[in-house]
């Protein structure tokens, strides 16, 4: 009988234990699965804003700068002004960010030697960069993200 008693004090033991292991794995295994969920919300972002950049890129290389009327699509931001292809590339990004008011779009020419800067063949390259919020929050820093795109001015 003395025998049995104990053995059941052992087992409740030993399930006490299995309840703090559970808890204690149950904390790293929420943090390992919100990380990773951040870690593809990150590499989504950074695609959109990849493909944005290529999409401004494309507009200004296709339109140029002087044109006045554009045979593409029309930008509801001013994109054929100085900044050629700043609108193209928030609208494009608008339809996957929440908001794209924290975006800053950067054209450059870099063949400022041969003028005008932007007529062909010179290249523009366009930058974006956007401040990324962590999706849990959960103290995590704010990152900001790059993404640069280049091509060849061709009308």
């Amino acid at each position: 009988m003395m025998e049995r008693i104990r053995r059941s004090g052992k087992e409740n033991s030993e399930c006490g234990q299995a309840t703090v292991e559970f808890a204690l794995m149950g904390v790293f295994l929420f943090l390992l699965i919100c990380g990773m969920l951040e870690m593809f919300m990150l590499i989504y972002t950074y695609n959109v804003l990849a493909d944005s950049a290529k999409e401004g890129v494309r507009y200004a290389i296709v339109h140029g700068t002087n044109s006045s009327s554009p045979s593409g699509p029309t930008c509801p931001c001013s994109a054929i002004d100085g900044a050629a292809g700043t609108g193209v590339v928030k609208s494009y990004a608008q339809y996957s960010f929440t908001a794209t008011t924290g975006m800053t779009v950067t054209v450059t020419y870099p063949d400022t030697s041969n003028p005008p800067a932007n007529q062909a063949p010179n290249r523009v390259k366009v930058l974006v960069q956007y401040p990324y919020k962590p999706f849990f929050g959960l103290s995590w820093p704010t990152a900001t993200l790059y993404a640069t795109a280049e091509g060849r001015i061709v009308f």
